[in-house]
């Protein structure tokens, strides 16, 4: 049908999620929708079936059925769906990158959201082979002839490559503990090679893997089981595990714990990993093994094993609940990373995760990381999630003979809902195991820390058709720029009631939009370190304030011991609220935050809303009193809202007028004008054609428009507008006609008239990239042109480096104009160059600059 009729045309299968079968056809976009749901009324007044049959009915429903507070009378069942989309091309693999067909891989454990219907699926099984290079094998002049090496094939199970590797004595570094360090980026290090660390299957298909090989180690196991009378119990217990016996655990052991329901009761399982490749023994003391004796009593279990018997060590393959190792039974996991286990908030979810399991074997898994994860830079490989103490792995299991049914599907639920109660308090979640299902998206905005931007990027260019669009969602920015709100502002100056009329606003003009509070990222962290009630923290504001000096000691000093935590805080709030159209933040603290936070999320449109005067509204949400008045602030805030007046009619207005015009399809209209070249001017480079405005019809009257509405000052105010070649001249006559202005010329040095002024300026970001003659040049303008104490608004093309513009403002200055009386309007901005805060550094930051297009990349 596809194939004759319609040509280009496409067919949608809606269908129940489970089975369905397409003869190999292959898909060409597929949806899920596992929560979906459906709603009947529980009552007895079905009469159209014999009464028997309706008795027995209603039995059988009530029995499969679950009732929700939130609906009284009624009965829900479980309705996930699927949509498949096919097109003509659905025969056919040659034409999938043609035809924007993706696929998946699959192999390994981690894999299991790879296994998607009617998506095609390179299974990596085949891979099979293990090849051992002795020292030196490889060529003397190699840098690793010291050690041997290990070439392992992608469908290699980790048993095999263990016993391998063992039959020749030596190991290679899994991940697994404990075992030698895994790979670092080396220097200058490709970038695939850096996504591939953390991120792979979004980036590629690893055929083979070469290891550094080392010296086979034993390793010591001993074993605790406690049963947990209740809460308090399992918390002190957690505690007195996490503070004296984990953090004290050697470089070459680490400790886990697990937390299950056996014969009736919870229980707390504990186990210690000590590894040696001199020799253990079971009679050598260790202190943290005295410790863990004197908490939890005598160990059940000790045992030596090589690398072969350490995998059947682990508590859930042979000691809890009888052993889960036999084969016969499903999983399901999601991973979350955790600092402070033992902590009131964090114990609370962990046991109440384990009372309300849905079944027999659900269990939570807590792998230690030692501190050991964090010797490698955040930054050093895709994987940035380096900060936690433990890895607490979600396991909901159930037998086999169950898959696909209600038991298997309210086990997955039961996974996603502890791992969501965790998340808010978590550092970070493991994104092997994620993948295009719409429940992983929370988790997947957590996965990669600070990395995450850079990956978006990397997967743009480096899978530009999407070809493996089924791993770890990287969540790409939407096609419509966000926009990010600063509210800053002195303290009870209203600043969320003022955020809560900003949402009515963008609300009635049908936007999806969030507020948020950045300090409640701190105070997270703080509830966690120290044991707080963070429920209070967020809502008592009598609590919040007896807590406010320690609060803030506690920030400070993670501060000085990682130095770009605000910004991870900043990016975690944008993560939490990916959907939003509108993003308000309240909390924000920083100084120039525009400035220094732009770079980071160099996509969307970040503004700063300066709340200056007060209107009677008591800001419960906010009483520092540090912030300095506005007219002795030394940067300049994107707007400042100044009202003393009650109401919210003011608040309303403001946004109406300065808000909203940042969403205007106007600017929507003028950004499909700019071109995009790809490899221009170098390999690489997404090059913005912003002069191809002025070459569309009806595009320079718009954007000269544009310039004008969108200036935030007064043009009766305005004596001169200026511009430097090449690109301000394109676009400052038609503004300065527009407006009424006289236009102020700034060329190369020998090309006006004397007399002039002229100044110093290295070439700027475009510039340097087009010519090979990147030495400094003078520009000038005629003298006495524009008066002393002159208002003048610079307009550009182009706003990247900052370095042209920077050039300007000097020059006007030795003409007598005051920074202070200088605003500047460009056509696009480049964030990622971070010009802001090179022009604040050089001491002008109390000029106001705005731009009407923003956009990512070079």
């Amino acid at each position: 049908m596809l194939i004759e009729r319609p040509k280009g045309g496409i067919v949608v299968v809606f269908h129940r999620d489970g089975s369905l079968h397409f003869d190999g056809l292959v898909c060409y976009r597929m949806a899920s929708f596992p929560t979906g749901a459906i709603r009947v009324a529980d009552d007895d007044e079905d009469m159209g079936v014999d009464k028997t049959i309706r008795l027995e009915w209603r039995k059988i429903c009530r029995a499969l059925g679950r009732r929700e507070e939130a609906s009284p009378g009624h009965l829900f069942f479980s309705s996930p769906n699927t949509m498949v989309a096919f097109t003509q091309h659905a025969t056919t693999l040659r034409e999938l990158t043609a035809n924007k067909v993706g696929i998946t891989v699959v192999g390994g454990g981690h894999s299991g959201y790879c296994l998607w219907p009617n998506v095609v699926s390179v299974d990596m099984s085949a891979f099979q082979k293990i090849y051992i290079l002795a020292a030196g094998e490889e060529g003397e002049e190699s840098d690793f002839n010291s050690k041997p090496l290990v070439v392992v094939e992608a469908g290699c199970k980790t048993g095999d490559i263990v016993r391998e590797t063992m039959a020749a004595g030596v190991i290679v570094p899994l991940g697994a503990r404990p075992s030698p360090t895994a790979a670092v980026r080396p220097e200058n290090g490709d970038a695939l090679l850096w996504a591939m660390k953390g991120a792979g299957t979004n980036f590629g298909i690893v055929v083979s893997v070469t290891f550094k090989a080392y010296a086979a180690p034993t390793y010591l196991i001993r074993n605790w089981v406690v049963p947990l009378d209740d809460n308090a119990d399992a918390q002190a217990k957690l505690s007195d595990f996490d503070e004296l016996v984990a953090t004290e655990v050697p470089r070459n052991g680490s400790a886990d714990a697990y937390l299950y329901w056996d014969t009736g009761r919870l229980r707390l399982g504990m186990t210690m990993f000590e590894s040696s490749v001199t020799g253990l023994s079971l009679e050598t003391p260790i202190p943290t093994h005295t410790l863990m004796s004197i908490i939890l009593g005598p160990e059940q279990s000790s045992k030596i094993v090589d690398g072969v018997g350490l995998f059947e060590t682990e508590m859930y393959v042979s000691g809890m609940h009888g052993g889960h190792g036999g084969g016969k039974t499903s999983s399901f996991k999601r991973c979350i990373f955790l600092k402070g286990i033992g902590t009131s908030n964090v114990a609370r979810i962990l046991v109440s995760a384990v009372e309300t399991r849905p079944l027999a074997l659900c269990y939570l898994y807590l792998l230690q990381g030692g501190g050991v994860v964090g010797d490698v830079a955040g930054d050093a490989t895709a994987f940035g999630c380096r900060d936690w103490d433990f890895a607490c792995v979600v396991t909901s299991v159930w037998p086999r003979d169950q898959d696909g049914i209600e038991t298997a599907r309210a086990a997955v639920e039961w996974v996603y809902r502890v791992a969501g109660d965790l998340l808010p308090l978590s550092n970070g979640a493991y994104g092997a195991d994620l993948g295009p299902d719409p429940r992983d998206a929370a988790l997947a905005a957590k996965a990669f820390g600070p990395n995450r931007p850079r990956l978006a990027r990397l997967k743009r260019n480096l899978d530009p058709h999407n070809v493996l669009p089924y791993a770890c969602p990287l969540l790409n920015p939407p096609v419509e720029q966000k926009l990010i709100i600063l509210i800053t502002g002195e303290s009870c100056v209203g600043k969320v009631y003022c955020a809560d009329i900003w949402v009515s606003v963008f609300t009635s003009k049908g936007l999806r939009i969030r507020v948020v509070s950045i300090s409640d990222v701190a105070k997270r962290e703080y509830a966690t370190a120290i044991g707080a009630d963070l429920d209070r923290l967020l809502r008592d504001r009598a609590y919040k304030e007896q807590h406010r000096p320690a609060l803030t000691t506690f920030f400070q000093s993670q501060v000085r011991q990682r130095p770009q935590l605000p910004e991870e805080h900043f990016l975690n709030v944008l993560y939490e609220a990916v959907d939003a159209d509108v993003l308000l933040i309240t909390g924000m603290r920083d100084e120039a935050p525009v400035s220094t936070l732009s770079h980071l999320v160099p996509d969307s449109r970040l503004l700063e809303g300066y709340r200056d005067g007060g209107d009677g509204k008591n800001d419960s949400k906010d009483s520092d009193n540090s912030r300095p008045n506005p007219a002795v602030l030394n940067y300049c805030p994107t707007l400042i809202f100044e009202n003393d007046t009650s109401g919210s009619q003011a608040a309303k207005t403001f946004a109406q007028h300065y808000l909203l015009p940042f969403l205007h399809k106007d600017l929507r209209k003028l950004a499909y004008m700019v071109r995009v070249v790809p490899d221009f001017s170098r390999p690489g480079i997404e090059f913005r054609h912003v002069l191809n405005i002025s070459q569309q019809p009806g595009g320079l009257a718009l954007c000269a428009s544009l310039l004008r509405t969108h200036f935030l000052g007064d043009w009766a105010k305005v004596d001169a507008v200026a511009c430097c070649e090449a690109g301000g001249f394109v676009y400052a006559p038609a503004l300065a006609a527009l407006v009424g202005v006289p236009l102020v010329l700034i060329r190369e040095a020998g090309k006006l008239p004397p007399p002039t002024v002229s100044i110093i300026k290295r070439p700027s970001h475009i510039s340097s990239g087009t010519s090979s003659d990147s030495k400094e040049r003078r520009i000038e303008m005629d003298r006495g042109l524009v008066h002393k104490g002159a208002s003048v608004v610079v307009v550009d093309d182009v706003f990247a480096t900052g370095r042209t513009l920077l050039a300007v403002l000097r020059l006007l200055g030795e003409a007598g104009v005051d920074a202070k009386d200088v605003g500047v309007m460009a056509v696009a901005e480049f964030p990622v160059h971070r010009g802001r805060e090179l022009l604040r550094q050089r001491g002008f930051g109390a000029v106001n600059i705005q731009s009407l297009l923003v956009y990512g990349g070079a």
